[in-house]
C-alpha cells in the first residue's frame, strides 16, 4: 500500500510494537506520549515526536490512539490539545484503546459531523501478539472505512474482523475480556492444584495445553507464572478497568455475570496489594 502519514498517540507496551511495524513498512509516523523519554527509542528508529495529540495529527492522514482509560481517550480526542483540534475532512481516526462503547459512538458521531471517518478497534493478543504482528483486532464503524485501513492493519494484526456499527468493536472486546477473566481463574487454580499434588508443572502443561483445556492464557501466560515472571504483557490496572466497563455494560443490558464479578473482585484485591503494574498472570499471587 502507499506510504501513509500517521499520528500515533500512546507508546505503551503494545503501542510501541505496533509503531515499530508501521516504521518497518516505511510509513511516516509521528508519536505523542505524556512522557517523552518513553518515545525516544522510537524516535531513534525514525519516528517523529510531537508535544501534543493535536500537533502529532497536523497534516496527517490517519491517527491511531492507544491510551489507558476512557478519560484519557476523551482528552486525546476532545481536549484543548486533542486530535479534533487539527483534524481535516477526509482524515481517519482509529481508537485501539479498550474503552466504553458509548464513547466510541460519541467519537464516531462527532467525526461524522466534520466529515472525518472513525473506527473503534480494540485489540487482543498482548505484548507477544503486538511484537509478532499477530494481534486480533475487533472493529466497529463503517465497513467502507474498515476496507480502507485493512491493508495498514495487516502490518500488525492477523485476525482482523469487522464487528458492526460504531461501538461494536468495543462490545466484542468486552466479550474477549469476559472470557479471559474467568479463564485466568481456571489457569491459576489448575497450577495451584498441580503444585500441591507435587507435579512438575511444565510437564503438566505439555499434556493439558494442547488438549480440551487449551487456551491462549494457558499456553502463553502459565509458563510465565511457573517462572514467577509477572512482567506486564497487559497491566492488571488496565484489566480491572476493562472488567469494570464490562460489568457496567452488562448491568445496562440486564444480565448478571457472576464469573466476571468474581474475577473483578480478585483482581481488585491484587490492585490493593500493589500489583497494579504487574501483568494479568500475577493473579497466581492470589493463591499464595
Amino acid at each position: 500500500m502507499k506510504k501513509q502519514r500517521i499520528a500515533f498517540i500512546g507508546t505503551g507496551v503494545m503501542g510501541t510494537s505496533i509503531i515499530k511495524h508501521l516504521l518497518r513498512n516505511d510509513h511516516e509516523v509521528t508519536v505523542y506520549t505524556r512522557t517523552k523519554e518513553k518515545a525516544e527509542p522510537l524516535v531513534a528508529l525514525g519516528a517523529s515526536w510531537a508535544s501534543s495529540p493535536a500537533e502529532a495529527f497536523k497534516n496527517k492522514d490517519i491517527a491511531f490512539t492507544m491510551v489507558g482509560y476512557p478519560s484519557d481517550v476523551e482528552e486525546v480526542y476532545f481536549g484543548d490539545n486533542g486530535l479534533f483540534k487539527t483534524v481535516e475532512p477526509g482524515n481517519i481516526v482509529i481508537d485501539m484503546t479498550t474503552s466504553e462503547p458509548s464513547l466510541a459512538k460519541k467519537i464516531y458521531e462527532h467525526a461524522q459531523s466534520i466529515s472525518v471517518e472513525s473506527l473503534d478497534a480494540p485489540v487482543s493478543g498482548g505484548d507477544i501478539g503486538a511484537q509478532n504482528g499477530t494481534l486480533s483486532i475487533m472493529i466497529g464503524g463503517d465497513l467502507t472505512t474498515y476496507d480502507k485501513v485493512l491493508p495498514l492493519m495487516k502490518h500488525f494484526g492477523e485476525n482482523i474482523v469487522y464487528q458492526g456499527e460504531a461501538g461494536a468493536g468495543q462490545h466484542a472486546k468486552m466479550c474477549n475480556q469476559i472470557a479471559i477473566a474467568s479463564g485466568m481463574i481456571g489457569v491459576c487454580e489448575s497450577l495451584a492444584y498441580g503444585l500441591k499434588a507435587g507435579l512438575d508443572l511444565p510437564t503438566v502443561l505439555q499434556s493439558i495445553a494442547s488438549g480440551a483445556a487449551g487456551s491462549w492464557s494457558l499456553s502463553n501466560l502459565a509458563p510465565r507464572m511457573i517462572k514467577e515472571d509477572f512482567a506486564p504483557g497487559f497491566y492488571i490496572k488496565h484489566f480491572v478497568k476493562d472488567m469494570k466497563i464490562a460489568l457496567d455494560e452488562s448491568k445496562k443490558m440486564g444480565i448478571t455475570l457472576p464469573g466476571l464479578a468474581l474475577a473483578y473482585e480478585m483482581y481488585e484485591k491484587l490492585m490493593e496489594d500493589g500489583y497494579g503494574d504487574n501483568g494479568t498472570q500475577a493473579l497466581l499471587q492470589h493463591y499464595r
